[in-house]
This record gives structure tokens, sequence and C-alpha cells, in this order.
């Protein structure tokens, strides 16, 4: 019986050079939400037509996302590798808008907080939209999980 949905999920920690306590809490609320709720089913034949629960690791190489898929006991299933080269400019404006956003929070008005606040969700909203497109015929996610896997892309890549 398929059961298309993420029961653990991992960051490479050796892939996260750095970071502070409002992206830490990203990570954490991104992966909680994800374990809570999501559908994540491979469009590939596994052996035995294992179709889930899933474990997920997630790592970056040479510039490339590695997803590493694996059964509910551990076994490894596939690695899919997905060039993050459209995903640059995504990346860099949430960050960007990330920063405003935490920096508004401080001492901004809350109409200013909420105008940035829509603007980062509507870089978060384009860039699950592009996930989904660069996992089409690899991976089937809903929207809501796209957009957590993007934070927890978007966590692999702080460099500061």
């Amino acid at each position: 019986m398929a059961d298309p949905r993420l029961i653990d999920i991992q960051l490479d920690e050796q892939t996260i050079l750095w970071r502070n306590a409002d992206i830490e809490q990203e990570r954490r609320i991104a992966i909680f939400d994800l374990l809570e709720e999501n559908y994540f089913a491979p469009q590939r034949a596994y052996p035995q037509d294992y179709a889930g629960p899933y474990k997920l690791a997630l790592s970056v190489e040479e510039g490339r996302l590695a997803i590493t898929i694996a059964a509910e006991d551990g076994q490894h299933l596939e690695t899919l590798i997905l060039a993050l080269g459209r995903f640059r400019r995504p990346i860099k404006d949430y960050f960007a808008i990330c920063d405003s956003y935490y920096q508004a929070v401080a001492k901004a008005t809350p109409q200013q907080i909420e105008t940035i606040d829509m603007a980062r969700r509507g870089i978060h909203n384009e860039a699950a939209e592009l996930l989904i497109e660069r996992l089409d015929g690899k991976i089937k996610v809903d929207f809501d999980t796209a957009r957590r896997l993007f934070t927890l892309i978007c966590v692999l890549h702080i460099r500061q």
C-alpha cells in the first residue's frame, strides 16, 4: 500500500558552514512542518514495489543538490542529483529579503514588516514552483512540501 510521505529528513551538517539563531529556527520549523504533513512520491519503481514512507537526506555537492531517498528501514533507494543553477537567483533573493525581514522585526512598523513578509512569501512561492518544475518526472511533491524543501535548500547554502 502506497504511503507517499517523508518520515525523516537529514541535512548534511558538513554542508552547513554557519547559521544564526533565526536560520536554525527556520530549519527546525521547516523540518517539523514537513514531517507533520507532506506529499513526497518518487516516480521511479523501487524493489518490491516499495512506495513509502521515505527517509530523505539533503546535501550540496559541487553546486548540485543531492537528494538521497531511503526506505523506512533505511535501505538506500536512490540518489537524485539536481543542478542548482536556476536556484541561484531565488536563493540569493530569499537571503536578502530574509535579512531585511529580520532587521525590520527589530525596528520597523507593523506595516513595513508586513510588506517585507509579503515579498518574502512571494519569492518563496516562486522558488517552490521552480522546485516542483525541476522535480517533474522524478518526484511528485505538493506545494507546501516544495516550499519547506526550498527552505532547507537555502539552509544548505549559507556560507557566511
